[in-house]
């Protein structure tokens, strides 16, 4: 038996006859096809007849009355999905119109040294305070100077620096400074360098400023809890020549944290974060600092980056990118051609940092590029 008798054991009269069935149905198919809107037409008007308080409605074809792909969208009642995204966009347009919030108090804020006898006094002083990281938001921290992050200190190469730390706490402390190749029992490491900074008491470091960079200051006592309360700052040191640094038209320290007070740029979280505003044309320096626990890769709508310096070290070839991935510790320094007009996102790409339903939160500012 072929294959063809396999698959249709009946044989080819059956076929015809099967084919004859087939057409008989789509033709009655097709009469009730026809008649069936007719049939609807006439039970309309003898039920509009009948009953005479209950006229005929019309079904429009366009059932859910949105017109077609053109149209406006149709109204949903409130109470479904919908409205509750509009709720969601209501929340994300919010927080970007009120961007940047004002706050009291303002971190980072250049410290002016008092010079005796060649040498540069800085002094810092450690006490709690209240700090607002957002509209409204006050939170506890142990601050140097009533500052979050503490005041940004300055010096070149080869300057002499004395640093006064008068502790205002209710316990011990002490201060390291990261990233600069002190002397010894310049390390700021109680029980190893020095003794604990006791309540009450003032400490003194001195010592002449070793190597150029993006450096920090911060407690490293308890520094879980004190340097994540805002026991923390940037210490920048230029290097002797000046020609050994790349020209640029704003240097912007952006000191990241994860702590206690939250996701932190420079002790504030968006929408209280505040905006770099350069004109076109113009090259921004960042010094990426993290004195945070975890890893915030920084990203950039609009340009790229090029990357010239990691953890103070100028890099022997630079290189281009639009996120630099900057762990705890770590310091990065970037240059920025604003050569593209616009207001820019720039935040930190581990999403749950930075946005959610409610909004964009925490770790999150703009670079501004007028024209």
């Amino acid at each position: 038996m072929s294959s063809h008798d396999d698959q249709n054991p009946s044989g080819p009269i059956e076929l015809l006859n099967e084919t004859a069935t087939r057409r008989r149905f789509l033709r009655r198919s097709a009469v009730v096809a026809l008649t069936v809107p007719a049939v609807a037409a006439l039970g309309c008007k003898a039920e509009s007849g009948a009953q005479g308080s209950r006229p005929a409605t019309a079904v429009p074809s366009d059932s859910d009355q949105s017109g077609g792909s053109m149209a406006a969208h149709p109204t949903v009642p409130a109470g479904t999905a919908v409205s509750k995204s509009e709720e969601m966009d209501r929340m994300h347009e919010e927080g970007v119109k009120s961007f940047p919030a004002p706050t009291q108090g303002k971190g980072g804020q250049l410290l002016e040294p008092r010079i005796e006898n060649g040498v540069k006094i800085f002094e810092l002083t450690v006490a709690k305070m209240k700090w607002e990281t957002e509209p409204g938001k006050f939170v506890e921290a142990w601050a140097f100077n009533e500052q979050v992050p503490g005041p940004e200190i300055r010096a070149r190469e080869g300057d002499r620096v004395r640093i006064l730390v008068h502790n205002n706490l209710d316990e011990s402390t002490a201060i390291h400074f990261h990233g600069l190749e002190v002397p010894n029992d310049q390390d700021g490491v109680p029980f190893i360098t020095q003794p604990p900074i006791k309540p009450g008491t003032t400490y003194t470091y001195e010592f002449t400023v070793p190597n150029a960079g993006s450096h920090m200051y911060h407690s490293h006592m308890n520094a879980a809890k004190q340097t994540m309360l805002g026991m923390l700052g940037a210490f920048i040191v230029a290097p002797k020549n000046p020609r050994a640094e790349p020209s640029s038209d704003l240097d912007y320290v952006m000191i990241l944290n994860d702590g206690m007070h939250g996701y932190t740029l420079n002790g504030k979280g968006f929408p209280a974060t505040e905006p770099i505003v350069m004109k076109k044309g113009q090259t921004l320096r960042v010094r990426f600092m993290n004195e945070g626990m975890m890893i915030h890769p920084m990203h950039l709508h609009g340009m790229h980056m090029t990357v010239i310096a990691r953890d103070g070290w100028m890099l022997p070839q630079p290189y281009k990118c639009d996120t630099v991935n900057i762990a705890p510790g770590e310091r990065w320094d970037v240059l920025v051609n604003c050569n593209n007009p616009g207001t820019w996102a720039f935040h930190c790409h581990i999403l749950p940092h930075a946005e959610s339903e409610h909004g964009m939160f925490g770790m999150v500012t703009a670079l501004i590029v007028q024209p």
